[in-house]
């Protein structure tokens, strides 16, 4: 199996428009255009039936004492967690590859609709339905695609994982608004293979070559 992308390449950096946040001059962030990139796919196992997608990022501060604050920066050395980007099932094996923005286009505040999404698949909720809980004007369930928004003082780049995986059942046993955790458990027993793709992305202005 292969999964390529017209956006980005594999371990090169996710341009801006695809991700939840750039960086600002004053603020530590600032909202960007948070299009899904455009998927395709080649060399499925024959005996194929459906397809499902998660994105994540494996490299997300464990703890959050030192995320965003002045004068500080997160250590390399710092416990790492992962955060899901976009949970998606149900693409038939003969489906077309994904449009760029056919699944997001701009940041919705208290998250899009779902689960069900384009093409009759169905989309989980992504960590960001945690990050934004509390929130006055952001809290809500956060279905589908939304991009990168890592810590603007990480001494790390962050990679994000787009996991393609070829199962042997037409819809995937995840119901209501599932979570990574539940898809991770549905798909277990039934991947008959799969394919990444790595995206880099920082807002860290501080050093020019972290990418």
């Amino acid at each position: 199996m292969k999964l390529t992308s017209s956006s980005f390449s594999d371990m090169q950096k996710i341009p801006d428009d695809y991700a939840f946040c750039v960086a600002h001059p004053r603020e530590y962030a600032a909202n960007s255009n948070n299009i899904n990139p455009d998927l395709a796919w080649s060399d499925l196992p024959a005996a194929t039936k459906s397809l499902a997608l998660i994105c994540h990022d494996p490299d997300v501060p464990s703890k959050p004492d030192d995320v965003n604050k002045e004068g500080r920066t997160i250590p390399a050395n710092l416990p790492r967690i992962n955060f899901y980007h976009w949970l998606l099932v149900d693409l038939p094996a003969d489906a077309a590859s994904i449009k760029r923005g056919e699944f997001s286009t701009g940041v919705t505040p208290r998250g899009k609709s779902g689960p069900r999404g384009p093409r009759g698949a169905r989309q989980g909720l992504n960590t960001y339905t945690e990050w934004f809980a509390g929130d006055q004007d952001m809290e809500g369930n956060y279905f589908g695609y939304d991009g990168p928004c890592p810590p603007s003082n990480d001494s790390i780049v962050h990679h994000y994982i787009f996991t393609l995986y070829a199962l042997d059942v037409e819809k995937c046993g995840v119901s209501g608004d599932f979570t990574a955790d539940d898809l991770r458990k549905a798909i277990a027993g039934h991947v008959l293979g799969e394919a990444k793709l790595t995206g880099l992305y920082s807002l860290n202005r501080q050093p020019e070559d972290l990418m």
